[in-house]
């Protein structure tokens, strides 16, 4: 087993009151729209390689979200830790996951654990 597991792109997944006013707001900050659909109530807004999500009534709290298998520009990558992977060394560490996916499966699936603070991650694998 290698010591550094690859989660692959980083964003952080904000839950917004007013989607629109997040919009503008981010896109004064520079950032634009890399993909989603404003009127179903998300948005990806990138910055070079930072992205943003953000989330309309999805959820309560801002969630930091990785996905494994994707590069900054959710283009698929060869050498990447599948998230039964990540899962397996995650609770081999004794790390509590929320939500789990069965081992037994390939391809997308997604875990979810909280840091030592309750702040949410997902560790979402769409490839």
């Amino acid at each position: 087993m290698h010591s550094k597991m690859k989660l692959g792109a980083f964003s952080v997944s904000l839950a917004v009151k007013d989607i629109h006013k997040s919009k503008a707001f981010y896109e004064a900050l520079g950032f634009e729209t890399f993909h989603g659909d404003i009127d179903q109530g998300w948005l990806i807004m990138s910055n070079e390689d930072k992205k943003i999500g953000l989330f309309q009534g999805m959820f309560e709290d801002n969630i930091l979200t990785f996905n494994p298998g994707w590069d900054g520009e959710a283009k698929t990558v060869e050498d990447f830790d599948d998230v039964r992977d990540i899962q397996n060394r995650l609770q081999a560490a004794g790390v509590e996951l929320i939500r789990t996916c069965d081992p037994e499966t390939t391809g997308p699936a997604s875990i979810t654990l909280l840091d030592p603070d309750g702040n949410a991650i997902l560790i979402d694998q769409h490839v």
